[in-house]
């Protein structure tokens, strides 16, 4: 369940860097919005974190904390790609391969 909740935490990452890109372009009550949007991201993100690294089962922190920023990396690089039309050249895509292969060995190993 640890890692379900350390996933879910991994994606709000990515849902909090999107928020602070697109509160940076826009402006008035739109922005205002887009700052809501990070700051609970943030929280949630942060306290799902918590969670996974507390309690029973808990994923040590060194693991948890590299699943959860490569998460919020690659989600950060496909909402670049996706949402904010950052080109998607072959060394972008190679390398979050290779991040992703990275955070899936992590969790093979981790006990």
């Amino acid at each position: 369940m640890n890692w379900i909740i350390l996933i879910i935490a991994g994606l709000f990452e990515t849902g909090f860097a999107t928020c602070l890109g697109k509160a940076q372009e826009t402006e008035g009550r739109e922005s205002l919005y887009w700052w809501l949007g990070f700051g609970s991201c943030l929280f949630i993100s942060m306290f799902l974190m918590y969670k996974s690294i507390s309690g029973e089962n808990a994923i040590p922190i060194g693991t948890a904390y590299a699943v959860w920023t490569g998460i919020g990396a690659v989600g950060g690089v496909l909402a670049g790609i996706f949402i904010f039309s950052e080109p998607a050249t072959f060394w972008r895509i190679f390398f979050v391969i290779t991040l992703i292969a990275s955070v899936v060995g992590l969790k093979a190993v981790s006990s």
